[in-house]
């Protein structure tokens, strides 16, 4: 029996206003994460008061950590087992090899995700200074479709 190759499919792009809602909901689900375990982090009881102490090292680790790591799972576990993250899911998207539609694969999504920090440290702040037209890139050969059916 021959070997099949799958053939590249057609499946439309979305539009901005899709890809900018999922990464926002994608953005805010990590930062509100990362916030309630910063808060969690900073609780102290004394004599029965609970205090809330926002400027100590480990409440903004306990932030940093949780939101980067939210982000992970979200970005990479969860669309490596259902083709999406939460946000994608969202807005009927997911993410799908360029070359073939096919399934991503564990290194390419981590690359797509370390790509992200870039694209929003970089590019975002560039694109609300100038009110210029970028649109977000696909990387590292995967790119975002609409969801079939």
């Amino acid at each position: 029996m021959a070997n099949q190759q799958r053939t590249p499919t057609r499946v439309p792009a979305p539009t901005p206003v899709r890809r900018i809602t999922a990464a926002t909901v994608d953005a805010v689900t990590a930062l509100v994460c990362g916030l309630a375990a910063g808060a969690a982090a900073g609780l102290k009881v004394v004599d029965g008061v609970v205090e809330l102490r926002p400027a100590s090292p480990a409440v903004w680790g306990a932030a940093l950590g949780t939101a980067l790591g939210v982000s992970f799972v979200n970005h990479v576990l969860l669309t490596l087992a259902i083709r999406a993250s939460l946000g994608k899911l969202m807005t009927g998207l997911r993410v799908v090899r360029a070359s073939d539609s096919g399934r991503p694969g564990f290194l390419r999504l981590i690359g797509r995700w370390l790509f992200g920090f870039y694209w929003t440290v970089v590019f975002v702040p560039i694109h609300l200074a100038t009110d210029s037209d970028v649109e977000q890139q696909d990387a590292v050969g995967l790119r975002i479709v609409r969801r079939k059916g």
